[in-house]
């Protein structure tokens, strides 16, 4: 199974203050849309998901009916998706992480390609759980730009595959 990570685009939450952590819920920008829609069509062109899972934050969401609406497939929402929350460790957010990803894995079994519409904090976490690297090492991160994809994918063998990484030529 393929697994689309894609950040959703930009959003008011980018232009607060520079230790802000992802909580709040604030919808895209103008350029947000535009980059949403332009990942729509890279992503519905080169790799069509079956079947999308999106964090539940207005963000992330507006991006996800986006590419559903554009490749006409469904989409579930799942609170476990969403960034950071207040008060949350590292370790437990690692483990939210690690649980979701275990959790879309079982129930997407059907499918060939995935996607998860998420944020940059999750995404890591995410990625950390794909790699097995131990919920100890925090100071690992991988970027992802507005719209970034990456493509994660279950071989057959016995190894696991990182396609490309936070991939944005959509937007040049």
């Amino acid at each position: 199974m393929q697994i689309l990570l894609i950040r959703h685009g930009e959003s008011e939450d980018d232009f607060l203050e520079e230790n802000y952590e992802g909580t709040t819920d604030l919808p895209l920008t103008i350029k947000g849309v535009e980059q949403v829609e332009k990942m729509c069509r890279r992503v519905s062109e080169e790799f069509p998901p079956e079947f999308i899972w999106s964090s539940t934050l207005l963000r992330a969401s507006e991006t996800a009916e986006t590419l559903a609406n554009t490749i006409q497939c469904p989409v579930t929402f799942l609170d476990d998706l969403r960034e950071m929350q207040d008060m949350e460790s590292e370790f437990n957010f690692r483990l939210r992480a690690q649980n979701v990803l275990s959790y879309i894995r079982e129930n997407s079994a059907n499918y060939k390609r995935i996607a998860i519409i998420s944020h940059g904090g999750m995404i890591t976490k995410i990625i950390e759980s794909f790699l097995q690297l131990p919920p100890e090492i925090n100071d690992v991160w991988f970027n992802s730009n507005n719209t970034g994809i990456h493509l994660l994918e279950y071989t057959d063998h016995p190894y696991k595959l990182i396609r490309f990484s936070n991939s944005t030529t959509h937007l040049n």
